[in-house]
């Protein structure tokens, strides 16, 4: 059954999240995934699969998704109940746990409804045994298809840096189901269910440009986010300064923190906006009757 959601009686925030290096400090297959395939540091398996990219004009992400699988062969079988566990064990940024949480209540008390969204190039499946899957409301990510015994054979869906803006259209439609082509549909900015001023798209690296770029372009809000450990800024000091994004913020999810207190803004934000546009709507339609 096709994914469609209906426009809400109070504007809507959509806040995108990359995963990998955004929500967790590491890539989610270097979590426990690369090691059970023997391999002893994580960039060796990236090597291998960059090479495999290279020599044979392959996408990258069909590439580890590829090695994923031959690399398991006579090891276990790749199944999704596998990759769920392995994805339980993926480590979170501080404060995530409780963060989509704290922002939906903030905009509730703000007259805005807050909805959460991954748009990954890692593993649905993964992502899925993390104790944040049930915080959103549609999980796009790279996946499987499985056989009759249930082991991962194809992939079903890929998402690599630029197909990822087509899920941005979704959420901006309401119409979710990856194979749902209404998406294609023209819609007039009242019909919108949330405008791309009312997206944030929040990313770690150039992988997520298309995004922000796309974002920033239509009014939208994007947040580049570095480690807190580290200290790095070199990524996303080049990203502002390129007019990639319009903020950057530590990966610190916690209460009280850089990233919760720019949220707070946009909220504010969305909330002040939607009320003058609708005066502006409103006094508009008067004066044509």
């Amino acid at each position: 059954m096709a994914e469609e959601l209906k426009r809400d009686d109070v504007p809507v925030l959509a806040i995108c999240y990359d995963f990998d290096k955004t929500l967790s400090p590491d890539n989610m297959q270097a979590q426990g995934y690369i090691q059970s395939l023997n391999f002893e540091k994580a960039e060796e398996f990236w090597k291998k699969s960059d090479v495999l990219a290279e020599e044979n004009d392959m996408d990258q992400n069909l590439a580890y998704m590829y090695l994923m699988i031959e690399d398991a062969v006579g090891k276990f079988y790749v199944t999704p109940e596998k990759l769920r566990d392995y994805g339980s064990k993926v480590e979170l940024y501080k404060g995530v746990d409780t963060w989509f949480r704290r922002i939906r209540e903030f905009g509730e008390k703000n007259g805005v409804k807050v909805e959460h969204y991954i748009i990954s190039s890692g593993l649905k499946e993964m992502i899925e045994g993390t104790k944040i899957a049930d915080e959103f409301e549609k999980i796009y990510a790279s996946a499987f298809y499985y056989n009759d015994k249930g082991s991962a054979v194809w992939p079903a869906q890929v998402v690599n840096f630029t197909n990822k803006t087509q899920f941005l259209f979704r959420i901006e439609k309401g119409i979710l189901d990856i194979n749902d082509s209404r998406v294609n549909d023209y819609y007039t900015p009242d019909e919108l269910r949330v405008p791309f001023r009312n997206i944030v798209y929040i990313g770690d690296s150039e992988t997520d440009v298309p995004c922000m770029k796309l974002v920033n372009v239509y009014g939208g809000h994007s947040i580049g986010v570095y480690d807190p450990d580290k200290q790095n800024k070199k990524k996303v000091e080049a990203l502002i300064r390129q007019n990639r994004i319009k903020y950057y913020a530590p990966a610190d999810y916690s209460e009280g923190s850089i990233m919760e207190e720019l949220l707070h803004d946009i909220v504010i934000k969305t909330s002040v906006y939607e009320r003058l546009e609708n005066k502006h709507i409103d006094n508009l339609k008067e004066a044509e009757e």
